[in-house]
């Protein structure tokens, strides 16, 4: 078995695998030293963690770390761990391969069987290790996850990946094991500050936090906690030619920073977002990267509201005036929910919209159009005589202008991303309430006569 060395900070998350036995022993001690007291305080904060955040940028070891700790918290405490991605498609083989070669490190490989993706132990105790996927391959269902209850350690590698914080929580309260301390595990580059995970758990957490707080442990690590001889020279050389570009920027006045050349502040932004493992402001290769938090202009004569209908996904409304001279366009949430009936839907609109503005409606729902327009509103489908992506291109040209009371349209503009470009098909993520202010923006540069 070969030595294995982890960063300090990871000790906590091998340490909470012995933690109900050290506060036994602990506090077994008839005349307790300094340092015995101090344990138990640290061991009894331990012991009351469900949750475990660990983040890192590239090279920081952190996948490396959470899977040589399920070997040993499978095979020497009897945890039961399931260990998920948002899908598996094809990476559940290489997955399998990184547990082999980290049980041959541990030198425990012959203490496990594998099978239907599964590793249990050979000498019949319950520690087993199971891969699966929270969702499957099509992402349109979640996976059928049976028999929780007895599983310890629920674990979701690429965390970045998962889209509900609902649907994480309803598996993690389904782990019901009693004998030993259920935990919940969070492994992640850091996404964008509009993430869920950074909603939930990263609100008053400062950037790198190691540390217990609210029940929670933060583990953050970077490439200069796993050390250089942990990775390719080339990667570790490329890293620290960045560092100095990073500290340039830092060291410069704010009021100054808008003058270095770019290549310098995009090097900056890399190395503080991949390789340290900030939250981004916003994700890769958004669609509309650049806009601007403004109030709305209700001064403007050329305005409307644009319509995106849901069912499971969200009826999304917003709000748009255009500024034909100045080239902007301003944009307001005025509502995002899903599970609106029809009549709820209408009387949302009567009362935002009213009967006289205009409403333009997402064309592929001609039958809603229609009985709303029945019953009175001015609504009619969005133009589909170009492309999306064509559209996206004029309307990118425009400065968008965000009203600061739109939380959803911030999240969905830092968000939404290409799925195939090259296709001119966006990501369905966040596309509800993009499309929305879309149709109506475009139909107000590009105005058309008719209802339909």
């Amino acid at each position: 078995m070969s030595e294995v060395v982890f960063s300090d900070k990871y000790s906590p998350l091998f340490e909470i695998l012995s933690a109900w036995d050290e506060i036994q022993r602990l506090k077994s001690i008839e005349d307790p030293t300094k340092e015995d007291i101090e344990d138990l305080e640290y061991f009894t904060k331990l012991s009351k963690v469900s949750t475990v955040n660990i983040s890192g940028g590239r090279d920081s070891g952190k996948s490396f770390a959470l899977s040589c700790f399920n070997i040993i918290a499978s095979a020497d405490y009897n945890h039961r761990i399931l260990f998920t991605r948002q899908t598996m498609t094809s990476t559940r083989d290489s997955i399998k391969e990184a547990v082999i070669n980290r049980m041959e490190l541990l030198g425990r490989d012959n203490e496990y069987d594998y099978a239907d993706h599964q590793f249990t132990l050979s000498n019949g105790e319950q520690g087993k290790i199971t891969i699966t996927g929270q969702k499957t391959s099509t992402g349109t269902q979640t996976a059928r996850l049976k028999s929780l209850e007895n599983y310890s350690i629920f674990e979701t590698e690429e965390a970045e990946e998962l889209d509900s914080c609902d649907n994480w929580k309803k598996i993690k309260r389904s782990m019901r094991a009693s004998d030993v301390q259920c935990l919940s595990i969070l492994c992640f580059n850091p996404p964008t500050r509009e993430h869920w995970i950074a909603d939930e758990f990263y609100e008053d957490i400062p950037e790198g936090y190691n540390g217990i707080k609210n029940g929670v442990l933060y583990i953050h690590t970077t490439y200069l906690d796993n050390g250089k001889d942990n990775m390719a020279e080339h990667n570790w050389l490329e890293y620290e030619a960045l560092r100095l570009s990073y500290e340039e920027v830092v060291n410069t006045p704010i009021e100054k920073r808008d003058l270095l050349p770019n290549k310098l502040l995009k090097e900056y932004e890399e190395y503080k977002y991949s390789i340290l493992g900030g939250f981004k402001l916003k994700a890769d290769g958004v669609i509309y990267p650049y806009f601007e938090i403004g109030e709305f202009d209700h001064s403007l004569s050329s305005k409307g509201f644009g319509l995106d209908f849901g069912s499971n996904d969200p009826d999304a409304l917003t709000r748009v005036a255009v500024d034909h001279k100045s080239k902007k366009i301003y944009i307001k949430e005025e509502y995002f929910k899903n599970n609106t009936s029809y009549e709820g839907l209408r009387d949302i609109l009567i009362d935002r919209v009213g009967y006289k503005d205009s409403i333009t409606g997402d064309c592929a729902e001609r039958r809603l159009i229609k009985d709303l327009k029945r019953d009175g509103l001015n609504i009619r489908k969005c133009q589909k005589s170009m492309p999306v992506k064509d559209q996206i291109k004029i309307l990118g040209d425009y400065t968008l202008i965000v009203c600061p009371h739109s939380p959803n349209l911030k999240k969905a503009f830092n968000n939404y991303r290409w799925h195939d470009k090259k296709a001119g098909v966006p990501n369905h993520d966040y596309s509800d309430i993009m499309d929305s202010w879309r149709y109506e923006a475009y139909d107000l540069i590009n105005p058309r006569s008719g209802m339909f």
